[in-house]
């Protein structure tokens, strides 16, 4: 009796392991490539670059140049213009010196400030293209989640030559979207559709390496994201823009 029943466990596991794998094959995804920076319209897209302690005179310097990755474009297309960001630096000591790639827009005052390139979706993974002269360095990219965290996750090192496209897949641990559909967070709306911001790329310069003069650029910053949001019945009530509206035209009702 007790191996039949030992062996009915086992059937009946052995049956279940294909429906789980079945279900799990079966979830839907609606994966896309997105830009979500080129480069190619500086008045509309402005970074900045700013350096560490021990930055040389003069430095760091940034422009917006005339450059491409052959693997993106063999040629220019016609009528447009493609550009790359590229900056010049040096530092006057070794070490763990940064240069700081940062998105930024101007403030009511007419100032430049730092700026979050929103992530569409459930990001996958991340990709930008990074032209190195084989210095001993390597960057990373600062990803803000929903609660205001920032995570940083390495980009890859620069000791190559050219134009490398540098890949990264999102640590499943960074939280891209909420349990809840919809809450209040000190008085203010939220949904569970809270995804990942970008706000800068760093690149950090190794103590053995030499730092008195060098050039990079960065073009086409790209992204794998799933764009799938599962429907349900009143799903409208997680749009704040909606819910703002509603709440704004709705009677108060008879009080208690």
């Amino acid at each position: 009796m007790r191996i039949g029943r030992l062996l009915g466990i086992g059937l009946v596991a052995v049956l279940l392991i294909p429906m789980a794998l079945t279900a799990q094959q079966q979830a839907t995804t609606n994966y896309r490539s997105i830009v979500i920076e080129d480069f190619d319209s500086p008045e509309d897209s402005r970074w900045i670059v700013r350096a560490s302690k021990f930055v040389g005179d003069g430095y760091p310097q940034q422009a917006y140049v005339n450059q491409w990755p052959e693997a993106l474009y063999r040629r220019e297309p016609e009528g447009e213009t493609l550009l790359a960001f590229g900056t010049q630096a040096a530092f006057t000591r070794h070490g763990y010196n940064f240069l700081e790639f940062i998105p930024v827009e101007e403030n009511e005052d007419g100032e430049q400030v730092p700026r979050a390139i929103p992530i569409p979706g459930r990001v996958n993974n991340l990709d930008v293209w990074v032209w190195g002269s084989n210095f001993d360095y390597y960057m990373d990219v600062h990803l803000r989640d929903y609660r205001g965290m920032t995570h940083v996750v390495k980009l890859g090192d620069l000791g190559y030559r050219g134009w490398r496209n540098l890949r990264i897949e999102i640590p499943t641990w960074i939280p891209q979207d909420s349990r809840y559909t919809a809450e209040l967070r000190n008085g203010e709306f939220t949904s569970d559709l809270r995804g990942l911001e970008m706000t800068k790329i760093v690149l950090w310069t190794r103590p053995q390496e030499k730092v008195n003069g060098f050039f990079v650029y960065l073009d086409e910053i790209k992204v794998e994201t799933d764009m799938y949001r599962e429907p349900f019945d009143g799903e409208e009530l997680r749009n704040p823009e909606y819910v703002q509206e509603l709440w704004a035209n709705a009677g108060e009702g008879e009080g208690n």
